[in-house]
């Protein structure tokens, strides 16, 4: 087990450009909201997001504790680590993937989780190192797929499903991301990426659809603004898919027996 924390949840979908760090910053503060203690990890080395969508200022650094640790950084009740708290967010990072594992290692062990119930993982796009390393050799709980309807995202969605049942990781459930649009001025709604991809995924796989959520331009502000749409509006539908998503993965992981992988750092 990781110390300070009970629950390992990752949130991932296969491909970019889907939600995924959105649809994590707000379960997470949608599971915060309901008395649950929760950390976010940013797992994306390369591309992280979580400090601007938590609206964590530029420069902020972890507080150090002894030599090889350091304190999760704080942020709307909430705990969280990314690689944007310890390197100039403005410089990319030219790594090989061994060097990028041991990155994401040493965020994961050597961040001084306080008591967490839940720790939510926000997974970079794909199925590469990372995802094998969390995997193979963390003990989690259970993984959220991120998606849009669109056929071409599903079909990264499947890999990442597959990856997941391959190493013996429950797939909690689909969260379908940008499932309709609705214009602000006329209340016109449009399937812009189509209808039924979460639906079919969901049955192809014996999983459920815990969500949908629309293509909401208020969405993507207030995450960008470092205020996401549960803390900033908490009354409005939008939060409130959030909360029902939270409320079903909190009952999925609580029901689990949690007999997956050892824990191994040794190579």
């Amino acid at each position: 087990m990781i110390d300070g924390v009970k629950h390992i949840v990752a949130v991932a979908s296969g491909k970019g450009g889907v939600g995924k760090s959105t649809v994590t910053v707000n379960l997470a503060l949608a599971l915060s909201a309901q008395g649950y203690r929760v950390g976010v990890l940013d797992a994306d080395i390369y591309g992280p997001s979580q400090a601007q969508m938590l609206g964590v200022k530029e420069g902020a650094r972890p507080e150090p504790a002894g030599e090889k640790h350091f304190h999760p950084v704080q942020a709307h009740g909430i705990q969280a680590m990314s690689m944007a708290f310890l390197v100039n967010t403005r410089e990319p990072m030219v790594w090989r993937g061994p060097m990028v594992v041991g990155a994401f290692q040493q965020l994961l062990t050597q961040t001084l989780w306080d008591n967490l119930d839940f720790l939510l993982i926000d997974m970079p796009p794909g199925t590469g190192d990372i995802q094998l390393t969390l995997s193979q050799r963390v003990p989690v709980s259970g993984a959220v797929i991120v998606t849009t309807p669109q056929d071409i995202a599903l079909l990264d969605a499947r890999k990442g499903i597959e990856m997941f049942r391959k190493v013996n990781v429950p797939v909690l459930g689909i969260v379908e991301n940008m499932s309709l649009y609705q214009c602000e001025k006329c209340g016109h709604q449009a399937a812009i990426f189509g209808t039924g991809g979460g639906e079919r995924i969901a049955a192809e796989y014996d999983t459920q659809v815990l969500g949908r959520l629309p293509l909401a331009l208020s969405i993507r502000e207030l995450a960008d603004a470092g205020h996401p749409s549960v803390v900033s509006e908490p009354e409005s539908d939008i939060s409130k898919t959030f909360g029902e998503i939270a409320r079903q993965v909190a009952e999925q992981v609580a029901g689990q027996s949690h007999d997956g992988p050892s824990i191994s750092f040794s190579e």
